[in-house]
């Protein structure tokens, strides 16, 4: 009976990494269904949308359960094909090349997509406005910056 209550789950690599550089390849469980958009849940959901303080995952060497407090996570990395950028097809997202960099002094270069309304769409709206863990496109990762580590987001030249 009690089976019949669980939520499917299903098991998603991601990469930790603390405040200072320490990493820990994990697998967290994401929902198959997620509010707000079409598809399953994702790692930015749970980050950014979770309410819990703490997120179980499971680390990829041992296999032990971690519970992993998300405001102390520098960043997060997945595959970029489990984070699509959603945007509306007859909506030109607005990119911008950055480097972050991070408190600790870590840093790193993607894209910033985003789409907001024309007379609010500098990337310091952007950021200003951005959940708590935004999305840096890497190649084929995305890293989930947590905002409470950046110093700051320079724009790069393309």
């Amino acid at each position: 009976m009690l089976e019949s209550l669980s939520v499917p789950k299903r098991r998603v690599a991601a990469q930790f990494v603390l405040p200072g550089g320490s990493s820990r390849e994990v697998a967290v469980f994401l929902s198959e269904a997620a509010p707000g958009h079409t598809g399953g849940e994702r790692l930015s959901d749970l980050l950014n949308n979770s309410g819990s303080q703490f997120i179980p995952a499971v680390d990829a060497e041992t296999e032990a359960m971690t519970f992993v407090r998300c405001e102390n996570l520098a960043l997060a990395r997945v595959a970029a094909e489990l984070e699509p950028n959603v945007v509306d097809q007859f909506t030109i997202p607005t990119e911008h090349e950055v480097e972050v960099r991070l408190v600790d002094g870590q840093k790193l270069r993607g894209l910033i997509t985003y789409v907001l309304p024309e007379a609010h769409s500098r990337l310091t709206d952007y950021l200003n406005s951005a959940p708590p863990f935004i999305p840096v496109l890497e190649g084929k990762q995305v890293a989930l910056v947590n905002k409470r580590h950046v110093a700051y987001v320079e724009t790069l030249r393309r």
